[in-house]
């Protein structure tokens, strides 16, 4: 039995551009070795990830390399092999939120390059499946709501978590003193990696699962490397059951509107908030309004 496929295949990067990631998907079938492969990938990201047990995420990775390299269909072995390349890239860096200068090029390199080299890989092979598209395709009503929603719900969410987890803002590092440079770093990193965040886990992990599968099983998976990552860094306690579902959202507003706008500007409301429980939490007297009223 032949798999289905969409009207045209071979489509190519411009035409791909200008279409839905559902137009433009696979949509390739659950086969059983496609199911072992995508959750040896899963479970490959969690045991390196933010477990760290590499010799567990070595058999699984190789579980997943040798069934993807098995698939008959050629873009699965293109395109799974890069993302598997990128977790094991992640695998060996030390993921970390430090704020030092040595701390920026450390993680940043690495993390630069999950993002640029399936760019420039794929960009080759497979064009249009990775696209830095800022202006949504369809502005959505949904979109706009869900965005100013964004604002309370992260200030009421970060409160809940900080209750819950009240040691959570020693994940980063202040002085026991204020010092504004040191908070515009922090606000600075924070937001490079949150702008990170959203060109690695949705505009790459989740659009090249997306050009493949199903947009549920393509969100599941690129929310399991989201949270193993976010996990990893800092967000310990009940973080990765906050960090699913809002990565969740996030790719699934990026499939329907299929810009960039949306994630980051919610991203990063996300950022500030959590900026501002940082400060706070380390300069009690300082309170949540420090950051717009100091200018950032």
């Amino acid at each position: 039995m032949t798999e289905p496929q969409p009207a045209n295949p071979e489509i190519g990067g411009k035409a791909r551009a200008g279409k839905s990631f559902a137009a433009t998907s696979l949509n390739l079938p659950l086969t059983p070795s496609r199911i072992v492969m995508l959750v040896a990938f899963g479970l490959t990201t969690v045991f390196s990830v933010p477990l760290h047990w590499h010799w567990a995420g070595f058999a699984t990775g190789a579980v997943c390399l040798g069934l993807l390299l098995r698939d008959a269909e050629s873009a699965v072995r293109r395109r799974m092999g890069v993302l598997l390349g990128c977790v094991a890239v992640l695998a060996v860096t030390d993921i970390n939120p430090s704020t030092r200068l040595a701390n920026f090029l450390q993680v940043g390199l690495p993390f630069f390059l999950v993002i640029f080299l399936p760019a420039l890989i794929l960009g080759r092979t497979d064009p249009g499946v990775i696209r830095y598209r800022f202006w949504p395709r369809i502005w959505r009503r949904a979109d706009i709501i869900y965005t100013i929603l964004s604002v309370p719900l992260a200030w009421g969410i970060l409160k809940f978590y900080w209750s819950i987890n009240p040691d959570q803002y020693l994940q980063w590092s202040l002085p026991p003193e204020p010092d504004a440079g040191e908070i515009k770093r922090l606000f600075a990193g924070i937001n490079a990696v949150g702008i990170w965040d959203e060109l690695f886990f949705v505009n790459t992990v989740f659009a090249v699962l997306r050009s493949l599968f199903r947009f549920p099983v393509a969100n599941a998976i690129q929310a399991v490397v989201y949270t193993s990552v976010l996990n990893d860094m800092a967000f310990i306690g009940i973080g990765p059951l906050i960090i699913f579902p809002f990565a969740w959202t996030q790719g699934s507003m990026f499939e329907k509107s299929e810009s960039l706008l949306w994630v980051l500007i919610v991203h990063l409301v996300v950022d500030f908030f959590l900026v501002a429980a940082i400060v706070h939490s380390y300069y009690p007297s300082y309170g949540f309004d420090f950051l717009w009223r100091h200018g950032f």
